[in-house]
């Protein structure tokens, strides 16, 4: 693992730690820096000295753990990361003791870094690699990383908590869930590559620039304005639209044409895949409550799921095509096709950012407009864009696997995508004038098709 990883890594573990932090903060009378620095000193030094007493267990069981480990650390985060999101979705209270005593804190601090001690076996089969030195001195250099975000974060959730109540909490947690189980999945992507046509840091590098886009389009929650105007809404969609059309048609299809090509006739494949991708995509509208922001349409089976995951469910629907797109773009990378460049992964990569921003607003300014907190309408934005990172490595994964699939995936993606912008059109619509849709439409689509075929 390199810095980058580690720092995903740590802020990951650290997310179960400063939700508990946000808790003991709602739960104390007083929030000074005595209490910041407690919380911080307690879950901070468990979170780093567990990973390292884990390694060093793991150390014993080497040529075993060669084998495993990837598989391990795969099984291992993703549990942790799957009950982080399922307890920040559950309706049941945790209790959380107000004092911040011994007896109090080592019980809070042991229990949220259990985690840690199992994701300290990862570090033997995927070794840290920091500095020019030998495992131990990389582990333990990883360890501290660990510990000292842990702490900032921990002493800023106890503040949160105390300033802002629990409605952080949540969020938390799901990204912190959403991270490890993204790490686990990068840990088998790199154990099953043997092409080594890229290296770690530039496949997550890749596949986060589309995450990147939704951060920014979910942070402008703090601009000051509390909703859009009419006018900037249906720009903005018609700039989104424009753009995933493009990718779908020229990127997408054009390129699994390409693919299919080489092993004979195309038209065929490409068709009965695209088809394949609209049905999936159909099922998962109908299948997840869901409601559309501004149109206020909501979908899928009843649920007494709160509005704020209402809404942020249907960018995640939305987005779960684009996790099949730009993973397929750089499986073909991975596996050396003369018919997927370099270029075209950051061109696709970049062009996702840019049709993310609108999509993460989307979430949030609504979601603003209706009394929602900033940091809540904030995280759920986040949130909303946690599919494309995590299904473009299990896409990644499993081209790897089955090289063949590369094409029918991208076709069927292709078709995904298509499908979710015909149903989000009505984002477009206006009272009287829709040209400045229609023409931002246009215009997106134009110039992608001409950085595609450059």
């Amino acid at each position: 693992m390199g810095i980058f990883e580690i720092i995903l890594l740590s802020v990951g573990l650290a997310m179960d730690a400063f939700a508990v932090s946000v808790c003991k903060g709602l739960a104390a009378k007083k929030a000074g820096w005595k209490e910041r620095l407690l919380c911080g000193g307690w879950f901070g030094f468990f979170q780093g000295a567990m990973p390292f007493a884990g390694y060093m267990v793991g150390t014993g069981f080497r040529s075993l753990f060669d084998v495993i480990a990837p598989w391990l650390t795969f099984i291992l985060l993703s549990v942790i990361g799957g009950n982080m999101v399922r307890e920040a979705f559950s309706s049941e209270e945790e209790e959380t003791k107000s004092g911040f005593d011994i007896k109090t804190m080592l019980g809070l601090a042991v229990a949220t870094s259990i985690d840690a001690l199992a994701v300290g076996f990862t570090f033997v089969g995927m070794p840290a690699r920091l500095i020019n030195a030998g495992d131990i001195i990389n582990t333990l250099l990883a360890c501290i990383i660990i510990g000292v975000i842990t702490f900032l974060l921990s002493a800023v959730g106890v503040q949160v908590g105390h300033s802002f109540g629990i409605r952080y909490k949540s969020g938390a947690e799901v990204m912190g869930g959403t991270i490890l189980i993204f790490i686990g999945l990068n840990a088998i992507r790199g154990f099953l590559d043997s092409s080594g046509a890229t290296e770690d840091q530039d496949t997550i590098f890749g596949l986060l620039i589309p995450f990147l886009g939704t951060i920014m389009g979910a942070a402008a929650v703090y601009a000051g304005k509390r909703r859009l105007s009419d006018k900037i809404r249906v720009i903005l969609a018609g700039t989104s639209a424009g753009i995933m059309f493009s990718v779908a048609v020229w990127a997408l299809l054009g390129l699994s044409t390409k693919g299919f090509a080489v092993g004979g006739s195309s038209v065929l494949p490409v068709f009965l895949s695209f088809c394949a991708g609209a049905v999936v995509q159909y099922l998962l509208d109908h299948s997840i409550p869901h409601t559309h922001a501004f149109t206020e349409l909501t979908e899928g089976p009843e649920s007494r799921l709160g509005t704020n995951v209402k809404v942020m469910l249907s960018e995640v629907i939305h987005h779960v095509p684009e996790g099949m797109a730009i993973g397929a773009v750089y499986a073909g990378l991975f596996l050396r096709t003369d018919w997927i460049s370099v270029p075209t992964a950051m061109i696709m990569a970049v062009a996702m950012a840019v049709q993310n921003f609108p999509e993460a607003l989307f979430v949030s300014m609504p979601l603003r407009d209706k009394g929602t907190g900033k940091g809540t309408a904030f995280l759920m934005g986040v949130v909303s864009g946690a599919p494309v990172p995590l299904m473009g490595v299990v896409t990644v994964i499993a081209t790897v696997l089955f090289p063949f699939l590369l094409p029918y995936i991208m076709a069927m993606a292709g078709g995904a995508m298509i499908f979710t912008i015909i149903e989000e059109m009505p984002m477009m619509a206006e009272e009287g004038d829709n040209d400045k849709g229609t023409l931002a439409f246009v215009i997106s689509f134009a110039v992608m098709m001409l950085l595609i075929n450059m």
